[in-house]
């Protein structure tokens, strides 16, 4: 999010960082309006009825998203309506998918290169994956992403009612994955490393 900011794609950088933290589709974090935002002592999260399902969720946001949200917001020459979409392009034009795609693809191409294949989709199965790997049950998931991701074998097809409290134990959930994924990480490296120098000291013998 950093690289897009500092390339001057402000409202992608803080759309981007939503979609990451809330794990809304695309269509769901672009079309975010101002008088969808709430906040407690907590923090801020987003009422939203999903575009895709029409299932509600809670669309909750880390404090470091919301720095940079707000970071966004306090860039607008006027107070944003209720019913103003928030994320914007160069040209202060709400974000189309066509906009996003464009110039999420660029940055993409600016910092990984013309190779790489990642989408702004993808965010939302990285967030799956480190819930699970943080040990969160599939209802409380469910809450989270207010879908039955009905070509997963794990959830079932009816769900309790969303719950903020219980969205927050998922972003919980999430951080204690993506912990356990970096160790993962870092413990291939230093095996790989280990086997290097061990196959070094072989042919050395």
């Amino acid at each position: 999010m950093k690289a897009t900011w500092r390339a001057g794609y402000h409202g992608l950088a803080a759309c981007m960082a939503v979609a990451w933290d809330s794990q809304l589709s695309p269509v769901d974090a672009r079309t975010l309006k101002a008088g969808q935002m709430r906040r407690d002592m907590i923090g801020v999260w987003f009422d939203v009825a999903r575009a895709k399902t029409g299932r509600s969720a809670h669309a909750t946001i880390s404090a470091r998203t919301e720095r940079l949200l707000t970071a966004y917001i306090e860039r607008f020459p006027a107070q944003l309506t209720p019913d103003a979409p928030i994320f914007r392009n160069h040209s202060g034009a709400p974000y189309s998918k066509d906009t996003l795609g464009d110039d999420f693809r660029d940055v993409r191409a600016l910092v990984f290169g013309h190779q790489e294949t990642r989408r702004l989709a993808d965010f939302r199965r990285a967030g799956t994956v480190e819930a699970l790997v943080g040990g969160i049950d599939p209802e409380t998931l469910s809450n989270k992403m207010a879908n039955t991701l009905s070509r997963s074998n794990f959830l079932h097809d009816t769900y309790a009612p969303v719950q903020l409290v219980r969205v927050r134990e998922a972003d919980a959930a999430r951080k204690r994955g993506r912990a356990k994924l970096r160790e993962q990480k870092q413990d291939k490296k230093l095996h790989g490393a280990g086997q290097k120098v061990a196959r070094r000291d072989d042919a050395n013998d």
